[in-house]
This record gives C-alpha cells, sequence and structure tokens, in this order.
C-alpha cells in the first residue's frame, strides 16, 4: 500500500483568519491551547509526566545566581520568576510570550510573562511577517471583571507590536503611538515549531491516550463509588421475625417490596458488605441467604490501561520512569541517576531556547543586567541519601 491509498490523517490545528477580530485562529474554534491544557490536566498519567517535564525543563534555575535574583519589572519580579513562567508556558504549550517596555532611549527597561494562553497572532503581511501580538484575557469569554464579563470583540482585545528591538524601529513605533506614555511596548513571542508558527505541545500525539486515561479512571471511580458491593440478600416471607431486640421483642420487617427506590444504599465503598433485606409473599421454607459476587470492571481495562499508560509516557520521553514503575529496571541511586542525566539531556533544546530568548532581551537592556553574558540553566541532578 502505498501513500495515496492511507487513509489520509487530520491536521491537528486549523488556522484560519478570523476578519471580526483580526486573528489567525489558533484551531478550529480559537481555543485550542485552552482544551490541550484541560485535556492534560484531566488525565492523572499525563499531568504526572507534565509536571516532570517542566520540572527537567526549569532545572535548578540560572547559572548566574546574582542574575536570577535581579528585579527587571515594576511589580518586583526577578528574572528567575519569570524564567519559571516560561519553563511552565513551554512544558504545557511549546511556546511562550514576554512583553517589554522602552525608555526614550529605546532601551528595554522592564520585562513581564504573558499568559501563551492569551496571545494570538495577527494575519501576516504579504512578505509574510506579524505585525501585532493580539492579547485577550480570556478567549473563552468568561472571565469577569467587576461582575462584567470580558467578551472576545475587538474592542477587549489587545493590540501590541511583535518584539523588534531595532532602535529606528521602537522610535517609529514610540513616535506613531503619541509619545512613550502612550507605547504599549512590544511582545516577545516565541514557539517551538518556528517563527510565526502556533506550536502543538508535545502529548498532542496522544490525545485519543489522555482522553482513555480520564475514561479510565472514571470507570475506576464509579467501579468503587457506584457498584454494587453487598455481601447477600435475605429473603423471607412477608411478616416474619428479623431477630429480638435488646428488650427481647421480636423485630417485625417494616420493608416494602419496592427495593427500587432505595437500591443507592447498596452502592459505593461505603456500603460494601451490606445484606438487602427482601420481603416475598409466598410459603415456601425462607428465610434464605443468597450471596452476591460483585462484577469488578477493573480487570476488563487491565491491557488498555498498561498500553495508554506506556503511550503517555513515551510522548513525553519518560520510558525509563515507565520502567521504574513496572519494575522492570528496579528502583536504585543508580537507575535514576542514569533516569536524570538522560531526561537533562532530552529538555536540552527547551533550556537552549529559553536561554537564546533571555539574552535577545538583556542584551538590550538599558544597563548591564548579566556581566557574566552567562544565560545557561543549571541541570537538575539526582540527590541519593544514601550513605557510603
Amino acid at each position: 500500500m502505498n501513500i495515496n491509498n492511507v487513509k489520509r490523517a487530520k491536521k491537528r490545528i486549523d488556522i484560519s483568519y478570523l476578519s471580526n477580530l483580526g486573528i489567525q485562529a489558533y484551531g478550529k474554534d480559537n481555543l485550542y491551547p485552552q482544551r490541550m491544557y484541560d485535556l492534560i490536566r484531566s488525565s492523572a498519567n499525563g499531568g504526572t509526566c507534565l509536571d516532570r517535564y517542566q520540572t527537567f525543563i526549569e532545572g535548578n534555575g540560572l547559572n548566574n545566581t546574582d542574575f536570577a535574583e535581579y528585579e527587571c519589572n515594576r511589580s518586583g519580579q526577578t528574572v528567575d520568576d519569570i524564567y519559571r513562567l516560561i519553563a511552565q508556558d513551554l512544558a504545557i504549550h511549546r511556546g511562550f510570550a514576554l512583553h517589554v517596555n522602552y525608555n526614550m532611549m529605546c532601551q528595554i527597561v522592564e520585562v513581564s510573562h504573558i499568559p501563551f494562553m492569551q496571545c494570538r497572532l495577527e494575519e501576516e503581511t504579504e512578505d509574510g511577517k506579524v505585525v501585532h501580538i493580539m492579547i485577550h484575557p480570556d478567549w473563552t469569554g468568561h472571565k469577569t471583571r467587576k461582575g462584567n464579563t470580558i467578551r472576545v470583540s475587538k474592542e477587549n482585545v489587545k493590540k501590541i507590536y511583535a518584539f523588534n528591538p531595532r532602535k529606528d524601529v521602537v522610535l517609529s513605533q514610540i513616535m506613531s503611538a503619541g509619545g512613550i506614555e502612550n507605547y504599549r511596548g512590544q511582545v516577545l513571542w516565541f514557539s517551538m515549531d518556528g517563527k510565526w508558527e502556533y506550536p502543538v505541545p508535545i502529548y498532542d500525539k496522544v490525545v485519543t491516550s489522555l482522553s482513555t486515561d480520564e475514561g479510565l479512571d472514571n470507570v475506576q471511580y464509579r467501579n468503587v463509588r457506584n457498584n454494587f458491593l453487598l455481601a447477600g440478600m435475605l429473603v423471607h416471607k412477608k411478616g416474619s421475625s428479623l431477630g429480638i431486640d435488646d428488650d427481647g421483642n421480636q423485630i417485625e420487617s417494616k420493608k416494602n417490596n419496592d427495593i427500587s427506590e432505595s437500591l443507592n444504599i447498596f452502592q459505593g465503598d461505603e456500603n460494601a458488605c451490606a445484606i438487602m433485606d427482601v420481603t416475598i409473599e409466598s410459603e415456601e421454607d425462607k428465610p434464605e441467604f443468597v450471596r452476591f459476587e460483585s462484577n469488578n470492571f477493573d480487570n476488563k481495562f487491565k491491557t488498555t490501561e498498561e498500553s495508554v499508560t506506556s503511550r503517555i509516557y513515551s510522548a513525553f520521553g519518560q520510558e525509563p520512569w515507565y520502567r521504574i514503575r513496572n519494575g522492570s529496571l528496579g528502583f536504585s541511586s543508580e537507575i535514576l541517576s542514569e533516569a536524570y542525566e538522560y531526561y537533562n539531556s532530552y529538555v536540552s533544546k527547551e533550556r537552549r531556547a529559553i536561554s537564546r530568548e533571555l539574552k535577545r532581551i538583556f542584551d538590550c537592556w538599558y544597563e548591564v543586567a548579566n556581566p557574566s553574558n552567562d544565560y545557561e540553566v543549571q541541570p537538575l541532578v539526582y540527590v541519593s541519601n544514601t550513605k557510603k
């Protein structure tokens, strides 16, 4: 079979132009990053892998601790604060955005983080450039301010120039805005998939597995919380005694035959091993205790669960942790140290990207904020508490 006969795969992201907002849509409904974030956080295994991915990207922080502690905006945030938020966005979306402000000398004096989910690209010009980055606090249209919903409309979308630190360009933009007091600065928008390309997160390839993982969790939840876990059923004829109370009197059955109204009292973990009392009309020799065996649905999905978990770990390049988890590698300081070394190399590309973009900004800073010119990230190192 050749490629022409293979069922055609669907595009991962649909890009269209929304003329009413002046943007390139990020996905069919312009909510691709929001939906992907909701999906990954709904998956227990996906969320675990994402947290580890983010942790290794962030590493032990920047090499230059003096630079990491440097305050870089009016809110008092340090470079390290910004760096942590960048690592988070890069792990979740494979992209990040930073806002910079300039002084009259066209030097950068402030840098702040912008949540990547809030950013969209303006339509490209004829020469393939994007002039503005469009920002809205909530593209789903649910966020409110002072009790009023922030509608997704053109008047509520901020239009800010894309990052270009050339002094002549910055000066022209300041003059066009009517002065430095009206100038909104620029946005450095970065994508691991290339310039002016909406990024696809690392876990996009396993969206079906992530959704399945959430479904498996729901099955396990319902199996424990809503399954019939009663020990058995006591069947006796109507009017028969159920026993003797503390005063020596017979306990008569007061229940009717309509069991359906109270079936929920026999469901779930809190009602496990309960006994159902059923009154019958016949004159047969009763009471009789009928044992029940509940259906355990966990075993029916065991193979699916193992396959799904393996695929999710593989998508994040975390096969060593998966093998440690299922016991095929064992668990020792040496194995964990090698796993750390492997994954540090796996995320080196993301770390280099962060270092490059930070350098681009601070090369145009109004003062020398990082004399060492060291923007590298310290990798995570496994620390064993085992005494030799």
